[in-house]
């Protein structure tokens, strides 16, 4: 395990924290749109569509786009998945009480230099999605995607993710699952199904891979800094 260079215990420094998650590199939504810049692939004759609603970008490549992963999965069928394994979300006061209290892990899974600028403590990281390091046809393409919005450092799923967390955590553990926004499950007059984050996404892969005690925190690590509870930082 890591050495942590401090712990953060008391308010100023939490609230330091916090105001890290204000800035743009920390601030930013977690839905699976997002994560791909709002970019839906369709399959067609001439190749891949890339359809970016916002500002009406189309990308046309020759490259093959790999087989859909369970990460990809409607954000409806996930949410019923999450609803029927009885995935419940707690706060982040809960989200401290478990871990101190009844030995829940918190499973990190930002990037991992999100997680090295302020995690709670004892949080393990895994990410959920990472930068895309390979250099393929459709690579490239999602790269000139990415670069189009002025963005260098586009992410892609992290295919060695369960494997990464069943390296580090039992499956009969008690797990919260973390990100920055933490997304919802919770219907509102606007979005009727909640919203998915990659700590959500990561909850549906773990229930689907035969983890019972899967937990998610509500609001994300933005509202547990924000409340100044404890976390430490590597930086």
């Amino acid at each position: 395990m890591a050495t942590f260079t401090s712990i953060i215990q008391n308010q100023s420094i939490s609230s330091s924290l916090y105001q890290k998650f204000q800035d743009s590199s920390y601030l930013y939504s977690n839905s699976a749109q997002s994560s791909s810049l709002m970019i839906s692939s369709a399959r067609t004759t001439g190749g891949l569509h890339y359809r970016c609603s916002p500002v009406g970008l189309s990308i046309r490549n020759a490259a093959t786009r790999p087989a859909k992963s369970p990460a990809e999965e409607e954000w409806k069928v996930k949410r019923e998945v999450l609803l029927k394994n009885k995935v419940r979300s707690v706060d982040p006061k809960e989200a401290l009480r478990l871990q101190k209290e009844n030995n829940f892990v918190i499973l990190d899974v930002r990037p991992e230099a999100e997680f090295k600028g302020g995690h709670p403590p004892g949080a393990i990281n895994v990410q959920v999605y990472r930068l895309i390091k390979e250099w393929t046809a459709w690579d490239i393409a999602r790269r000139a995607a990415f670069a189009f919005f002025g963005i260098f450092s586009g992410t892609e799923e992290n295919p060695n993710f369960l494997q990464e967390v069943e390296s580090k955590i039992d499956k009969n553990a008690k797990i919260i699952v973390a990100c920055s926004s933490g997304g919802t499950m919770k219907p509102t007059q606007n979005l009727p199904e909640g919203q998915q984050s990659r700590s959500l996404i990561a909850a549906y892969l773990l229930v689907l891979n035969g983890y019972k005690n899967v937990f998610h925190l509500e609001g994300g690590l933005y509202n547990w800094f924000k409340e100044d509870l404890p976390g430490v930082s590597e930086e």
